[in-house]
């Protein structure tokens, strides 16, 4: 975003983007926990909504996101039991729907693996070359889909999986990404679109405007 604020504690319709985020998953009545995982160097988290929540812990982050995650997961050791599911999300995804939380439990609820929420891919893709100014191919946009979150996997083997792909020092930028390399084959469920992830400036624009059409529907 290019500000000192980090993107997930920018204004949004006058709360907090976390603060969208986090009333989806606090508010489901499913969900028995939520862990936040903070930076120690964080001094915005004491004013969210819900830094004092009863159900919502702190962690401290790690240095990439499966350090995060990781940590996140050893906190839930003590109550929750190795098949437990857990659903990992970007605190900088505020649009997030509940109809699309509800679809991913529904239909991972006795997958033997788990999955999260993803789009189909509909642009033209392109691969550049190293300076990223040239096309080198143009890619096949068939059975490709953009990863979203949340992802929803068992507890113990998350855990493994991530814990395995931080001792190979294989760098995963999703929880997907994790159990792939672990063998496993996570599933696909469709989502919204407008579940996006702040990333640019014009990106809160666009998730005020999304939040407006939600609550209209």
């Amino acid at each position: 975003m290019g500000g000192a604020v980090p993107k997930q504690y920018l204004t949004l319709q006058n709360r907090l983007v976390i603060d969208h985020t986090l009333q989806t998953l606090v508010e489901h009545p499913a969900i028995t926990r939520v862990i936040v995982a903070i930076s120690s160097t964080d001094n915005w988290w004491a004013g969210s909504d819900y830094a004092n929540h009863p159900r919502v812990q702190q962690v401290i982050g790690g240095r990439e996101r499966a350090d995060s995650v990781l940590n996140g997961l050893l906190a839930l050791q003590d109550e929750a039991d190795p098949d437990d599911w857990v659903l990992v999300h970007d605190a900088a995804r505020p649009c997030l729907r509940q109809s699309d939380l509800d679809k991913l439990m529904q239909n991972l609820r006795d997958h033997p693996v788990g999955g999260l929420l993803a789009v189909p891919v509909s642009d033209t893709i392109k691969r550049a070359d190293d300076q990223a100014a040239t096309i080198v191919e143009t890619v096949p946009r068939d059975r490709l889909w953009r990863a979203f979150t949340p992802q929803m996997f068992r507890c113990a083997e998350l855990q493994r999986a991530l814990e395995q792909a931080l001792t190979n020092n294989r760098l995963v930028t999703d929880e997907a990404s994790a159990m792939e390399l672990a063998g496993r084959q996570p599933l696909l469920v469709e989502g919204h679109a407008d579940n996006i992830k702040i990333t640019r400036p014009e990106d809160l624009v666009l998730a005020g405007f999304y939040l407006d059409q939600q609550a209209r529907d």
